[in-house]
């Protein structure tokens, strides 16, 4: 069957990985550029500096948008290029940039869907405290306020904040990601809280600002749980373990990020170890009311997933036989997280989601034809697609799929050792080339699914 009329085919990329132009027209410096730079850092010294060149080839790169035939473009905005001190003064050759972009999407029959943050904190705003100073809920807000002065009369799909558990915790705690701090549990709950407000105040910033109906949501990352067996009493336990708060660093549940801007409330066990901790950020009045703006979808990152088997009243992660396959990043591939997790999500929080990122790392490389013949991302993006229609059939209201990526890029610490594109790019030429996956989903979409 096909699927739903109004789904919506898409793909997404993010500001610092494929834009380049890292010094130009004003842009100020990000926690990646200074991460990037310090060496030991990023995989053989990698930078963002130049990455896709995206800011100078966008219309080539919507060109070739608009051959695959996607629908929508989720694109994030970087915070240094409107604001290069974080706050103050607006740089409207920043602005300029996107206010094209977006006018280049829509002349090619392409929604923007447009992110706030994907990560790339101004430095100076980290050198004054970043997410652990209360002011950085503000200067988001204003900052999200520039941005959709300019964009809101074009764009009314807005995505907050992604992933927000990857850049507190690996890049916070475990010192992986930008900055590279490695900061205890009291700091990351007081960061995360500030980060929630942020979100909640970016909310009420397009509310307020947007000339036309806005429609917002934030974008988690999650790796679920699986039940090994479909039985009602296990799947409510798998359930039920996916969004237990086990550990007072249980800071990557899902339930940790979703339920504060939902219910507007912390989960009860997660208060319970913070408190005996010593550890619980302080509440000022009305935090939890500013978190919970009404929001009217949710976004949800998915590559990973873990089966767990049942037995009684133990719970046992499934391990990987050597048969198991996985992606060139490390990933095992079990394309039923696009059932489960979206099941589960939707029966806990009520709200219609997007997939806005599920793709494939691999080692693709141009063939002696000029061809890159990527089909095991064909393959993997088909056995995820059909496990997402499974969900749809069973009435999660899942909005549409964003692809990650619409091209190679600077794949964060790994530097370009990953390729998770459609679009194969050449990073000493800039030469793209459409993948076999990219021709694959321009039938896909022209059939909305039913191939």
């Amino acid at each position: 069957m096909p699927f739903p009329q109004d789904f919506v085919w898409a793909a997404a990329a993010a500001s610092y990985q494929i834009e380049g132009a890292a010094n130009e027209d004003g842009r100020g410096l990000s926690v990646w550029d200074v991460f990037s730079h310090t060496p030991g850092k990023v995989a053989a010294g990698h930078t963002g500096d130049v990455a896709c060149d995206h800011y100078h080839r966008y219309a080539e790169d919507i060109a070739l948008m608009q051959q695959i035939g996607l629908q929508a473009y989720r694109l994030s905005i970087a915070w240094p290029r409107i604001f290069p001190g974080g706050a103050g003064t607006v740089n409207n050759a920043g602005l300029d940039f996107y206010d094209r972009l977006v006018d280049a999407l829509l002349a090619a029959n392409i929604t923007p869907y447009v992110t706030l943050f994907h990560w790339d904190l101004p430095f100076e705003l980290y050198m004054r405290g970043g997410w652990m100073n209360r002011d950085s809920a503000d200067w988001f807000a204003d900052y999200t306020t520039a941005v959709v002065g300019c964009l809101g009369d074009r764009v009314s799909n807005w995505f907050t904040i992604n992933e927000p558990a990857v850049f507190t915790n690996v890049g916070h705690k475990h010192g992986r990601h930008a900055p590279g701090d490695r900061l205890s549990d009291r700091h990351l709950l007081l960061m995360s809280h500030n980060v929630l407000r942020a979100h909640g105040k970016a909310v009420q910033a397009i509310r307020a600002t947007s000339p036309g109906a806005a429609k917002v949501g934030i974008a988690p990352d999650t790796d679920v749980l699986m039940p090994l067996t479909q039985d009602a009493a296990t799947v409510d336990r798998v359930r039920e373990h996916y969004f237990a708060i086990k550990s007072v660093d249980d800071f990557f549940n899902v339930r940790f990020w979703l339920d504060p801007v939902i219910f507007g409330e912390y989960p009860a066990e997660g208060v319970a170890l913070w408190e005996e901790a010593g550890i619980m950020p302080p509440i000022h009045a009305g935090d939890m009311e500013t978190i919970s703006q009404p929001t009217d979808f949710i976004g949800i990152n998915q590559y990973r997933g873990e089966y767990v088997e049942v037995d009684g009243d133990t719970l046992t992660i499934q391990q990987t036989t050597v048969n198991q396959p996985h992606t060139q990043i490390g990933w095992a591939v079990r394309p039923e997280i696009l059932y489960w997790g979206p099941r589960f999500l939707y029966e806990r929080y009520q709200k219609p989601l997007y997939i806005t990122e599920n793709g494939l790392s691999s080692m693709d490389w141009v063939n002696m034809d000029g061809e890159v013949l990527d089909h095991h991302r064909i393959d993997f993006t088909r056995r995820h697609l059909l496990q997402l229609e499974r969900a749809i059939d069973d009435g999660v209201p899942i909005k549409g799929y964003f692809h990650w990526s619409v091209m190679d890029n600077f794949e964060w610490a790994r530097g370009y050792r990953e390729r998770f594109g459609l679009i194969y790019v050449d990073y000493e030429t800039q030469e793209r080339i459409l993948k076999a996956s990219a021709h694959w989903y321009q039938r896909v979409i022209s059939a909305n699914g039913l191939t």
